[in-house]
Order: C-alpha cells, then sequence, then structure tokens
C-alpha cells in the first residue's frame, strides 16, 4: 500500500489485512465526523460542522459494496439529515450502550464481528471497539482509546479522519488505484 503510505502513513501488513475484510464501517459521530464541538445557538438551537471529504469518502466506500452505520450517544436532527443526504441508511441515535446498536447491526446485515470496523474516540466506544475486527481511533482521540486500536489516524476527527479510513478500507480491498481511477469528477 505504498500509494497510501505517501499519502496518510505507513501501514503494518495487519493493518491491511484487517481492512481487507471490512463489510460494515460504523462511525461514532462527534469528534469523528466533528471535531467535538457542539455550537449552541441563542433560542437553543445546536450546530455541527461536516467535513465533505469524509462524506465523499463514505460515498466511496458505499460504491464499493461496503455497509455504513452510524452510532451516537446523542440525538440530533443534523446527524439525520447529514447521513441521510449521503445515503446511510443504518442510523443509530440515543445509544448510551453503542453494543446494543453494535450486536443488532451484525444481526441484521448478517456480518461478523471481524468484519466489522469502528472508528471512535473515546470510551463510550470502547466496549464495541474491543469485539470488532478493525478498531481505528482518530489522532486526537483519548489515549486509551488510541492505545486498544489496531489503527490511529493521522487526520484529526471532523478534518478527514473518516476519509483517510475509507481510503485504506477500499485501497485495501479494490486496489490502490482503484480511487484515483473510479472516483474522478463524483460529489460530496
Amino acid at each position: 500500500m505504498q500509494r497510501f503510505s505517501q499519502w496518510y502513513q505507513p501501514l503494518p501488513s495487519d493493518v491491511v489485512d484487517r481492512a481487507k475484510a471490512i463489510k460494515l464501517l460504523i462511525c461514532d459521530i462527534d469528534g469523528i465526523f466533528s471535531d467535538g464541538s457542539v455550537y449552541m445557538g441563542n433560542n437553543g438551537e445546536e450546530l455541527k460542522a461536516f467535513n465533505t471529504k469524509d462524506g465523499f469518502g463514505l460515498k466511496a466506500l458505499m460504491n464499493t459494496g461496503c455497509q455504513v452505520a452510524v452510532i451516537t450517544g446523542r440525538n440530533s436532527k443534523i446527524v439525520e439529515n447529514r447521513m441521510n443526504s449521503l445515503g446511510v441508511k443504518h442510523i443509530y441515535q440515543g445509544m448510551e450502550t453503542k453494543l446494543i446498536g453494535f450486536e443488532q447491526l451484525c444481526a441484521d446485515l448478517s456480518v461478523e464481528a471481524h468484519e466489522v470496523a469502528f472508528i471512535g474516540d473515546d470510551f463510550p466506544d470502547v466496549p464495541v471497539m474491543k469485539k470488532v475486527g478493525f478498531a481505528v481511533s482518530v489522532t486526537d482521540g483519548h489515549p486509551f482509546v488510541k492505545e486498544i486500536s489496531h489503527y490511529v489516524t493521522q487526520t484529526p476527527g471532523g478534518k478527514g479522519a473518516v476519509r483517510e479510513l475509507t481510503d485504506l478500507i477500499i485501497m485495501a480491498q479494490q486496489g490502490e488505484d482503484y480511487i484515483t481511477s473510479h472516483f474522478e469528477g463524483a460529489s460530496s
């Protein structure tokens, strides 16, 4: 994975092997798709910023046949709207115990734990991360979460970390030239 290593960082072979097996990517939201900040307006409205690179990466991954889901502890119409706009069909919000959502997704989609990647950044993500075949943390995740991860992104949460992970999975499964040859001119 020479091209990936040039773009992001060198990869151990076990990380590439884990990425090759993935059929489902599950993402946390706060600290992953966003930088973890929550902006509150004067009337109580909540605002979040999403990176379009991450959106493009999710669409590209789904175009390869890989399933994508989000599991988050909070409820937010903003998250629902953004994920719907990207075509993400499996949106689990208000999941204080993310392991419940994980187990339901595996059963509903007929995937085994070793075929699942999960990207998280903090303690509520740990129980799922300990079950999946490919646990990923963002570089600005909690030190313990990074410690138990199989891979830590070079890119911070909310700044393209999801895109880095989707590039990794796509390139491991489809070959290094797949991204540059299949997605020129696409939109996010």
